[in-house]
């Protein structure tokens, strides 16, 4: 453990791979070469499931990586998301809905951390639902179109999987945040 109490460990380097696999993949996109941006979305995809179960498995579980993943997880679908948007794999109104939801919970967490001085950070189901279904959908536009394989009912159903569970997700946090802040009013919460 450093001096200021911040472990760096296995599962953390994992989660600082993955931030760097983002400049890399934008970069690969933007560049049209989409086959090779695939292989290391997979294996930043792959990263993202790596590093929590080294961290449960082996109890290496720290609050720096409990920043870090979701930073990793966020910097990477929302670079990619807007990346392949401006390269045409993507509608816009898909790509404004998770910026903006995103964005929604940033300021909601932000917000939450001035009020009670302590974030925790605690993913809501639907939200690793969403996550999960935005990391399916950029896999399978940079897969098909890495292979030219052009198949866009399988990728249509997937925009509308990550819509719904991103609009879902945004309004549960919404909810959350919503009720807690009604409790500490009420003086229930403090």
């Amino acid at each position: 453990m450093s001096k200021d109490g911040i472990r760096i460990n296995i599962p953390n380097l994992i989660s600082l791979l993955r931030l760097f696999c983002v400049p890399l993949t934008v970069w690969l996109i933007i560049n049209d070469q989409v086959f090779a941006a695939f292989w290391i979305f997979v294996f930043a995809s792959i990263s993202d499931a790596l590093d929590g179960y080294i961290a449960k498995r082996f109890n290496l579980q720290t609050e720096l990586g409990a920043y870090l993943d979701p930073i990793a997880d966020k910097a990477l679908l929302v670079s990619v998301f807007i990346t392949l948007g401006q390269a045409g794999y993507l509608q816009s109104w898909l790509i404004f809905l998770v910026v903006f939801r995103d964005g929604l919970i940033l300021v909601g967490a932000i917000l939450c951390h001035l009020i009670h001085q302590n974030l925790r950070i605690e993913p809501l189901l639907i939200s690793k639902i969403n996550t999960a279904a935005q990391f399916v959908l950029i896999t399978l536009i940079l897969g098909l179109h890495g292979y030219s394989i052009v198949n866009s009912m399988i990728i249509d159903a997937m925009v509308y999987v990550v819509a719904v569970t991103t609009l879902m997700s945004g309004a549960a946090y919404v909810g959350v945040w919503g009720m807690r802040a009604a409790r500490m009013e009420s003086g229930e919460l403090k």
